[in-house]
This record gives structure tokens, sequence and C-alpha cells, in this order.
């Protein structure tokens, strides 16, 4: 028997839920998890695109080939990392999927948001933040394996 908050979780029922004649279960009508990753995954590519362009339109006269090379580095671990929660997020509800994402999220804020501010300040210390972000990198890949490998143990076992 599962427990959580003391309670006991046995056989629980979704709720039905009236809607102008029609009966859904509160678990479709509730946004997932999953749903959350998705759309947050998807507007890091969208943005990974859009600043991606703007780097290579408007900042080009602007910024000298060193900023514009970081620039791009930002852009692309983005949107590397943008595709990498598309990619963790329909794994399931485990709880290795939401770190990995998590992880990914951080790291491109740490990461890419750090470059992209390097870039165009020229502010040399914000390099000293980027590491973190990438460590965060790592730590998301690194759980993403070891849930795949969970994952994989728990079927045979099955």
């Amino acid at each position: 028997m599962r427990t959580w908050a003391g309670k006991a979780c046995q056989s629980v029922k979704p709720k039905r839920v009236k809607t102008g004649g029609r009966k859904l279960t509160w678990l479709r009508e509730s946004l997932e998890l999953r749903d959350v990753w998705v759309f947050l995954g998807s507007s890091l590519a969208f943005l990974a695109v859009a600043l991606g362009a703007f780097g290579a339109h408007a900042l080009e006269g602007r910024l000298d080939a060193d900023a514009l090379r970081t620039y791009d580095t930002a852009a692309r671990y983005q949107m590397v990392h943008a595709l990498a929660i598309l990619l963790a997020a329909p794994r399931g509800r485990g709880r290795g999927s939401a770190a990995a994402c998590l992880c990914f999220l951080l790291g491109t804020a740490l990461f890419s948001g750090s470059l992209y501010a390097l870039a165009g300040t020229g502010a040399r210390w914000l390099g000293a933040v980027t590491p973190f972000g990438g460590g965060a990198f790592l730590i998301g890949w690194a759980i993403l394996a070891a849930s795949g490998l969970r994952r994989r143990g728990l079927e045979r076992r099955g």
C-alpha cells in the first residue's frame, strides 16, 4: 500500500467534472507537467532562432568577431537544450525527467544568458557564471541517462 502525506492511496478514481453537458475528468482539464515542459522547451527554441537571427543580421557590424562567436555559442547551446527539454518532457511522469528538464532550463539561463550578456556588454566577469550553466547541463544529461537506465531496468523486471 502506498502512502502520500499520511493518507492511503490504493485505487483513487479521478473526479468527474460536469462542464457544458460533457463530463471530463479533472486530470484532462488540468495542465500536466509535461505540457509545461513542452511549452518551455518550445519557447526556448523559438527564442534561440529569433536571437540567432538577430545576432547574425543586426549585430554583425556592431560586435567584433569574438563577441559574435560568443553570441553564436549561446544561441546554439540554447537550441540544443531546448530540444533536450522537448526530448525529456514526454518521457513520462517520472521525477528524473522533470529534474533533467529543470537542469536544462537552469543551464540555459546561466550558460546562454551569461554568454549573451558577455557578448553584448564585454563584461568579462560574466564568464565566471558560464561554467555553472555548463555544470547544470551535464547534471541534466546524467539524470536523463540514469532515468533511462532505471526505466529500462524496470521494464525487464516487469
